[in-house]
């Protein structure tokens, strides 16, 4: 998806998500929200939490600010950074938040300092940048993050059925091209990680909600919704 096209859709993409996922019985809030949950779990795991909670956290491709209040919520006193090359979704995103800073992606190069920031997390944009690009904006990603700096990037699982339903429904995925988790991790490692990890996440629909904490168990399963490649720097 080109820059226009997500200006285009900025001012109705609530709408269309929405609506988009109204299969599952959860609404946008309830996506946004767990991948923050999981960049809290990590932090912790990694004894990072006070650090990221007083330090620079970015969402690459932020768009129209989704999970700024959730990372308001679980990072109180860091600088959220909402990046996006829509300046559209951008304007739209500073509207509906308070916290934080919207800027301006010309899709190249961040603007920001190597070593900046403390973590960054990408939610389900990689789809819609194409393939030839992926190690260039992985690499990107990794020059700003500050030493054991941790990256964590969300995607379509194109292994689960459902997922490639709801992405040929939707009118802002009309030009995605799903990839694999696998392939998402060798590029990881092609950016100059030394390690990543592949966990899928969203096994149980609404009505089975009770069953969420099993999921746990369940990271290596490739039958996920979506998944989750992250790695430290």
């Amino acid at each position: 998806m080109k820059r226009e096209e997500f200006d285009r859709f900025a001012d109705e993409y609530m709408a269309l998500h929405a609506n988009n996922v109204r299969a599952s019985g959860e609404d946008p809030a309830f996506f946004a929200e767990y991948k923050v949950l999981d960049l809290r779990q990590l932090a912790m795991h990694t004894d990072a939490l006070d650090r990221m909670r007083a330090g620079v956290i970015l969402d690459f491709g932020g768009g129209v600010g989704n999970s700024t209040g959730f990372l308001a919520r679980e990072f109180p006193g860091a600088l959220l950074l909402n990046i996006d090359v829509s300046l559209r979704s951008l304007r739209v995103a500073r509207g509906r938040n308070a916290h934080g800073a919207q800027v301006a992606f010309d899709g190249a190069t961040l603007p920001l300092a190597s070593g900046s920031v403390d973590a960054a997390m990408c939610a389900c944009v990689f789809h819609h940048i194409p393939a030839d690009e992926h190690v260039a904006k992985l690499t990107e990603l990794r020059r700003v993050l500050k030493p054991a700096g941790l990256l964590m990037v969300y995607e379509h699982n194109p292994l689960n059925p459902l997922t490639r339903r709801a992405v040929d429904t939707c009118p802002f995925d009309e030009n995605a091209q799903l990839v694999d988790a696998r392939s998402m991790r060798a590029r990881f490692l092609k950016a100059g990680f030394g390690s990543a990890t592949i966990r899928y996440r969203l096994f149980f629909p609404h009505f089975a909600r009770r069953l969420r904490p099993l999921e746990r168990y369940l990271y290596w399963l490739p039958i996920g919704a979506q998944y989750l490649v992250y790695a430290t720097r």
